[in-house]
């Protein structure tokens, strides 16, 4: 009696598991199907909610796992969706729907070898699938970019880098990696807006990822915000401190500021040899930082403005503009030179650049400047006829007047070839009516203004050098030449 009690009670305490096996497997499949109705609607957390209920209801079951791995797919959980997929086919080794989606998490998150494997498992249980075929060549053209990407990165290919990754990342949409390396390029490239979209798109989904730290201060770097992109460097290197990149670009955001900081010091304290060669080794710090050089270039340029040393400024300057189109301050700089050196065509270019960029008051008067001292280097310069400085006093103009007066006398070269008498009666002519204008405060007023010296009756074409020379040496029959001996000449008053 006692034994047929005691199996009662084995029999009364098994019967009720195993129906609750079967409950469970059927409550587990409610679920499915509820899941399946909300993924039909497109509605994911609620499909995932049930997909999640009925895994555990059932954890063996493989399609479930797969259910749930579909639905995380399509909510962008690439990661977690791998986990669910590999668990599938765990399960279930012969699941072609379980490896398909493990592939296709693979190549999402950029992992393309990995993919092929899940593809070709696929393959080998069904060859006939299309989507497996499909994915395998996909995966094999996501290898392929990342080769092709790969030599251009070290050939400085930027472009076809980005061009690549683009390529990729249709296949790969959550690959952080292929997303740096195009950050990375679009930084390189000066599309530094972009570069930062994609390096923050990262950091929003992962803060401590330190090859999107790195980004975002290489960006700052190459805007020449050189302070804020090195606490980003550091930020970079302080997730993994073996970062070469950001441990590179940190050493040389701090030797740049340091060098063009000493130069700014330097020039300052009117040290302009110390500030050339501070500005020169900063130059040569990182070739590929374009705003920062073009701003040393600009102030290497105005300390050899400084040392007069106007065609090295120009140069200089045209370095910057080469580098940073519009670098205003270097266009100014070097218009400035060009003035000093009289090529007032490329001063007015320069300046007309200037004011279509920035239309101030100030970019108008010197544009308007510049076209007058253009109009005036296309007369006569008569400064310059009789060799005396644009400042010269009344009597340094007299001076200049005599000697070049006699030194062109029709007179003094009688016996010359006609070619030679004919140069220097020009010449004599030019020395004459140079001396009328500047001689004359009111005609020298306008022409040093740039107004037309024709107007008011200044018509040059009127005037008589030979009268002029005689008013000033005392009138007529008050001067003459003599020959003292062959080519030599002296002159007397009577």
């Amino acid at each position: 009696m006692a034994a047929a009690a005691e199996c009662d009670v084995v029999m009364a305490a098994t019967e009720p598991e195993l129906l609750d096996d079967e409950e469970a497997k059927r409550e587990a499949e409610s679920f499915k199907e509820q899941g399946n109705a909300y993924y039909a609607k497109k509605d994911y957390n609620e499909a995932y909610n049930y997909y999640t209920k009925a895994i555990d209801m059932c954890p063996k079951n493989a399609s479930y796992y797969g259910n749930r791995a579909a639905t995380l797919m399509m909510l962008g959980k690439f990661r977690e969706a791998l986990g669910d997929a590999q668990q599938s086919v765990r399960l279930d080794d012969t699941f072609v729907r379980g490896h398909l989606r493990e592939g296709k998490c693979h190549l999402s998150l950029g992992n393309a070898m990995a993919a092929c494997r899940s593809f070709q498992r696929a393959l080998e249980l069904d060859h006939k699938n299309a989507q497996a075929q499909q994915e395998f060549k996909n995966a094999n053209a996501v290898i392929e970019y990342e080769k092709i990407a790969e030599t251009d990165f070290e050939k400085r290919d930027f472009r076809k880098v980005v061009f690549c990754m683009d390529r990729a990342l249709e296949y790969a949409p959550a690959c952080h990696r292929f997303k740096i390396l195009k950050a990375e390029c679009l930084a390189m490239l000066g599309r530094y807006p972009e570069a930062q979209s994609v390096a923050s798109d990262i950091l929003r989904m992962d803060s401590t990822n330190a090859d999107a730290l790195y980004v975002r201060g290489l960006c700052l770097y190459y805007e020449d915000c050189i302070e804020k992109a090195v606490q980003f460097f550091v930020q970079a290197l302080r997730m993994a401190p073996d970062h070469e990149k950001a441990c590179v670009a940190c050493r040389n955001a701090k030797a740049l500021k340091a060098k063009k900081e000493d130069g700014n010091k330097a020039f300052k304290e009117g040290n302009y040899k110390l500030a050339y060669e501070l500005y020169t080794e900063a130059l040569g710090i990182d070739p590929n930082n374009i705003k920062t050089n073009a701003k040393l270039y600009c102030n290497r340029g105005t300390v050899n403005s400084k040392l007069r040393k106007l065609d090295d400024a120009i140069e200089d300057c045209t370095n910057a503009v080469k580098l940073d189109d519009t670098y205003i301050k270097a266009y100014l700089r070097r218009a400035q030179c060009y003035l000093d050196t009289e090529q007032y065509e490329e001063a007015v270019r320069d300046y007309e650049k200037v004011y279509q960029t920035e239309k101030t008051k100030e970019h108008k008067q010197l544009l308007k400047n510049a076209q007058l001292e253009l109009k005036k280097s296309k007369r006569k310069d008569y400064y310059k006829i009789l060799g005396v400085d644009k400042n010269a006093s009344e009597d340094e103009i007299k001076k200049a007047y005599r000697k070049r007066a006699l030194m062109h006398h029709p007179d003094r070269h009688s016996g010359a070839s006609a070619e030679v008498q004919k140069e220097e009666e020009k010449k004599f002519k030019e020395v004459g009516e140079a001396f009328t204008i500047l001689s004359d405060p009111k005609k020298k007023t306008r022409y040093d203004s740039g107004q037309d010296l024709d107007e008011e009756g200044m018509n040059m074409g009127d005037f008589d050098a030979n009268n002029i020379f005689k008013a000033f040496f005392g009138g007529p029959g008050g001067f003459s030449f003599e020959a003292s001996g062959p080519g030599n000449f002296f002159f007397q008053f009577g």
